[in-house]
């Protein structure tokens, strides 16, 4: 079935091909140059340590509207689509039905237990109660610590979770409904793209592990 995919395969390395001229016209007619990427990523470092000394309300207006841009450019082209249909590629090797999902003739489901959406919605909650009830005197490393704490905490409920399927579902259900948001039905050229992608992965695996 891999040999399969990876000729059939051919077809869905030209779409990656597309989608990699696409991004390079798109900045070339930008006329973005290669160091406005790196540019970019030294100014998301940066700006959050300047808005650490910018008064509370410049600091929360820049925040909210970050936030609701990122937001906006994730909602937005095939990303979700493809998201989805990793989802769905990764769920139709764990059912043993590779076959049957890159004809199309079955679909598993795009929703994912070990989503990152997931660990996001548990995470959210757990972050905010800590802040809230934190025990201790507030200092300025107070932030980072709560933080810290609320990543470890969240990732060892998130193993536990992950080892009881039935329990799963019912702690992440937000997670699950968030990917609502952060997936879409794909069609079947872009599950045969993530399957793709997941032939070459396994592939690796098998070459090298």
């Amino acid at each position: 079935m891999l040999n399969q995919i990876g000729v059939a395969g051919s077809e869905q390395e030209r779409q990656f091909r597309r989608i990699a001229v696409a991004v390079s016209k798109y900045w070339i007619t930008k006329r973005c140059p290669p160091t406005f990427w790196f540019a970019s990523l030294i100014a998301a470092i940066i700006a959050p340590l300047v808005l650490a000394f910018a008064p509370n309300w410049l600091g929360l207006a820049v925040g909210f509207t970050t936030t609701f841009a990122l937001l906006g450019w994730l909602l937005r082209g095939r990303t979700l689509y493809l998201h989805g249909a990793e989802h769905r590629a990764i769920a139709a090797l764990e059912e043993r039905r590779l076959r049957e999902t890159w004809t199309g003739l079955a679909r598993p489901s795009r929703f994912s237990l070990r989503c990152g959406t997931n660990f996001a919605a548990l995470l959210m909650p757990v972050a905010i109660f800590g802040g809230r009830f934190w025990p201790l005197p507030a200092t300025a490393v107070t932030p980072l610590v709560v933080s810290v704490l609320a990543l470890a905490l969240t990732m060892e409920l998130w193993l536990l979770v992950q080892r009881l399927p039935r329990l799963a579902r019912i702690v992440l259900l937000p997670g699950l409904g968030l990917q609502r948001l952060t997936t879409r039905e794909p069609k079947l050229a872009e599950t045969q793209v993530a399957l793709t992608a997941l032939s070459a992965v396994l592939r690796r695996e098998l070459t090298h592990g």
